[in-house]
């Protein structure tokens, strides 16, 4: 039988797309204020893939990734969701721009071997989490790259997006190699003292 292990350490990672440079400003402010310091902030990106959208937020979409500093739980995803679409339905509350929904928000997770998100939307390859929030694992990477599913978003597909994920794993790495100096310092403390170093 397998012994449980704590889950490893993973970045959280959050997606933000509008058509109003103001409403991802609002996002940004939102996000860093209530989940923490920010980390990494990719460019913003044409969204230009689909026009799934394009009824509720119209047309000219931008869209920007976020990474929260610190270590995040992952199995806070499903309140993660909910709350990020609380914040929405707040922002359309208090704009006045005519969109039924000026502002998206998608948080996730990065570890080393894949990129996940949440969704209020059941699919057959989608995780039930809790409170109507599903979890995707959108890509997993492999052989020194990110790889997609074939359920992967077209646009999580890019190359300018994947070089904003290369450059989050490569934040992950280093923590986690800061995080095994930490303990292995620990660990060696003791026996140290011991021999008076």
């Amino acid at each position: 039988m397998a012994t449980p292990k704590p889950h490893p350490p993973t970045l959280q990672l959050v997606a933000i797309f509008s058509r109003h440079g103001a409403a991802l400003d609002w996002a940004i402010k939102q996000i860093s204020d209530c989940w923490g310091a920010l980390a990494l902030i990719s460019p913003r990106f044409d969204h230009s893939e689909t026009n799934y959208y394009q009824a509720e937020m119209g047309t000219g979409l931008k869209k920007q990734f976020l990474v929260v500093e610190g270590d995040y739980d992952p199995s806070r995803l499903a309140a993660s969701k909910l709350e990020s679409n609380g914040w929405e339905a707040e922002f359309a509350e208090q704009s006045d721009h005519a969109d039924q929904r000026p502002l998206n928000i998608d948080p996730g997770y990065l570890t080393l071997t894949k990129l996940v998100l949440a969704s209020a939307k059941d699919r057959a390859h989608r995780i039930y989490l809790a409170d109507g929030i599903y979890a995707e694992e959108c890509l997993y990477y492999l052989d020194q790259g990110w790889r997609a599913r074939p359920w992967t978003y077209p646009d999580y597909q890019r190359s300018d997006f994947q070089v904003f994920f290369v450059e989050a794993r490569e934040l992950l790495k280093q923590r986690m190699a800061e995080l095994r100096r930490v303990l292995t310092q620990q660990n060696s403390a003791p026996q140290s003292k011991e021999m008076g170093i």
